[in-house]
């Protein structure tokens, strides 16, 4: 009997550089921070946090997704490999999309166009690290 999973949970992504991973997953989603270690913890929370490994986890609605600062800092995310090929986000629905676009280029993020696949159009860009991101949303 296969197993039986009621929802996703999380994922966590590793990257070269904490702080400029934060400061672009803050800027582009605004996400809620779940777990981080706070500014001169005792040793009993460094123990009790450990599992980030100096980084963060954000929630938000479809479940959280943390940031682990453990890379090289010649390394880069390739979908190619295997492992991960991309992350995509939710979002209400095209009209989301297009102020996504608005956000984006405000920050001065590259991405590609939004692109309409039938049921689902997509907004393609990447991470500091080279990770694929996408924002999906209903076509119709």
């Amino acid at each position: 009997m296969p197993v039986a999973v009621s929802d996703f949970s999380h994922v966590r992504l590793t990257v070269r550089d904490i702080e400029t991973s934060r400061a672009f997953y803050e800027s582009v989603f605004g996400f809620d921070v779940a777990f981080e270690l706070p500014e001169n913890p005792d040793e009993a929370t460094k123990e009790q946090l450990a599992f980030l490994f100096g980084g963060v986890i954000y929630s938000f609605g479809g479940g959280m997704l943390g940031l682990r600062p453990v890379a090289a800092g010649d390394d880069r995310f390739h979908e190619d490999r295997a492992g991960l090929d991309h992350i995509s986000f939710a979002v209400a629905d095209v009209a989301a999309l297009q102020e996504a676009v608005t956000v984006l280029d405000g920050l001065g993020i590259a991405h590609g166009g939004i692109k309409d696949t039938g049921p689902m159009s997509i907004l393609e860009f990447r991470d500091p690290d080279n990770i694929a991101l996408e924002l999906t949303a209903p076509t119709g």
